[in-house]
């Protein structure tokens, strides 16, 4: 059985953490439809030792079975303070990012702007372990550019030092989300460590799943932008891996109470203007993912975009989705 330390894993994928969508409502939805782990929206560490309430609100993990926050930051005082925060706030497992390629972040020299200097990278790990007394991960890219590929050496300095799993994007930091994800460039990553390894990027089919992981070794798959607008589809994969069954996609009665209760649970979690606003990407991810955004009269989107009118919305929302007709399986 795969393990993050003495966690027990409950099966193959796991939900990226993505800023600004894998917020609290949105993991409880994809943790409903099976997938094994979910991550926290990426927390700066010095927000979260300063109490900032979006630092909080990102950290929060009530009612997650196994609660990981994912860290980023550049100075060791934070990193350690911060994942001692987390962990004293019900963290079961703490994880670095040092992959984000947000220009906003590496400018201040986080996220995968730490590959470009592995022994400050490594000092952020080390204060981390030794904050903490739950498992610490570590989630990186293949490097800064295509002349640094350095994935395989951090990865290994990092097990070597207590860390427990690593992810890795099969890009750079210098791709971007641009072209596709090198899943065998991950290869090299898996031959230097014994701890579960996570191949990240353009996992969105179940036949992406398979590919992923031959190409790479890895033993488990994370998916972000697949999830947009199919919550479930993270879920649906790792049943996949189980037994080989392509679940189709929710359909009537089932999608339309799917997004109301999402809708529900944002306006809820955020109040109710902050939790409209939150939500509106997403409607359009449902109507774009479900095939029925072209097929929306005029109109349609501009009101549920604005509407004020919490019932309102339920009502177009659910009279909407229930109509949609069942797809196939991906």
């Amino acid at each position: 059985m795969l393990t993050i330390g003495n966690i027990p894993l409950k099966n193959k994928v796991i939900l990226a953490p993505m800023s600004g969508i894998s917020d609290l409502p949105f993991r409880r939805v994809a943790l409903q439809y099976g997938v094994g782990l979910v991550v926290s929206e990426m927390v700066a560490s010095e927000s979260l030792c300063s109490s900032h309430p979006e630092a909080l609100m990102r950290a929060d993990g009530e009612g997650i079975d196994t609660h990981i926050v994912q860290l980023a930051g550049r100075e060791t005082r934070w990193m350690s303070k911060g994942a001692s925060m987390a962990e004293q706030a019900g963290a079961d497992v703490i994880d670095i990012n040092m992959g984000c390629p947000a220009k906003k972040v590496t400018s201040g020299y986080s996220g995968s702007a730490l590959m470009k200097n592995l022994d400050h990278a490594m000092t952020l790990v080390e204060v981390a372990l030794d904050a903490v007394s739950v498992p610490v991960t570590l989630k990186m890219r293949l490097g800064w550019d295509e002349s640094s590929i350095n994935a395989p050496e951090l990865a290994k300095r990092a097990v070597d030092a207590g860390v427990k799993m690593i992810t890795v994007h099969g890009r750079t930091r210098s791709q971007f989300y641009k072209g596709k994800a090198d899943w065998r460039a991950i290869r090299q990553v898996r031959d230097v460590i014994d701890v579960p390894l996570v191949a990240n990027g353009d996992c969105c089919t179940f036949e992406d799943a398979d590919e992923m992981l031959a190409q790479s070794g890895a033993d488990l798959v994370m998916v972000g932008r697949g999830s947009y607008g199919r919550p479930w589809m993270p879920g649906h994969i790792a049943h996949y891996l189980e037994t080989g069954e392509k679940r189709p996609d929710p359909h009537g009665e089932e999608l339309a109470d799917l997004v109301v209760g999402h809708y529900d649970a944002m306006v809820e979690h955020y109040g109710f203007e902050i939790g409209v606003r939150s939500f509106r990407k997403h409607i359009g991810w449902y109507l774009e993912a479900n095939g029925s955004l072209a097929d929306a009269p005029q109109g349609f989107m501009r009101g549920l975009m604005t509407s004020l009118d919490k019932d309102h919305v339920r009502g177009a929302l659910h009279d909407w989705f229930i109509k949609i007709p069942m797809r196939s399986a991906a």
